[in-house]
């Protein structure tokens, strides 16, 4: 099982650079253009997702978020939520690759006024991962809005990569 977690965690990196480089082509009134997504534009969806991410990142990792806002800008510009966006990835990747089992719970808080929560490792990463496939087909779909190219972000093209290959095979 935590094979798998490493497939998706790789998977994960290998399709935000598709959306990332899908995204970059946008003129900056594109990228901020409201589309009716819960999240509305692709510049507020992407930017969710690093917050989330980031947020699940801390808490895997024992650490108190503070305060939660989910529509958090993380950055204003696009170029240094790529960055960021890439960063988290290689640390998801880190994390992932640092577990030597999926058993066991983690607590951490949230809510106003806070609330301990206690969930298993393993079904969380799942919630992790889903989150993360869930928000980037919104964005998919706002690209192809915009005019992209549809991309091909199913996780079986990813594994024909010769990155998703090696994680297969591992």
């Amino acid at each position: 099982m935590l094979q798998n977690f490493r497939r998706f965690a790789g998977y994960n990196a290998w399709s935000n650079r598709q959306i990332y480089e899908t995204a970059a082509t946008l003129s900056d009134e594109e990228y901020r253009r409201p589309l009716g997504a819960f999240f509305p534009s692709v510049h507020a969806t992407l930017n969710h997702l690093v917050y989330a991410d980031g947020l699940w990142m801390t808490r895997f990792a024992g650490k108190d978020t503070g305060p939660v806002k989910l529509d958090t800008i993380v950055c204003e510009d696009f170029e240094s939520l790529r960055r960021k966006r890439e960063e988290l990835d290689a640390q998801i990747i880190s994390f992932i690759d640092g577990l030597d089992s999926l058993e066991g719970t983690f607590s951490y808080q949230r809510g106003n006024p806070p609330e301990t929560y206690t969930d298993r490792l393993g079904t969380t990463l799942a919630h992790f991962f889903n989150h993360q496939t869930h928000h980037r087909g919104q964005v998919h779909m706002m690209l192809t809005v915009l005019g992209q190219p549809s991309l091909s972000l199913d996780m079986i093209y990813f594994l024909r990569t010769p990155e998703g290959r090696a994680l297969d095979a591992a």
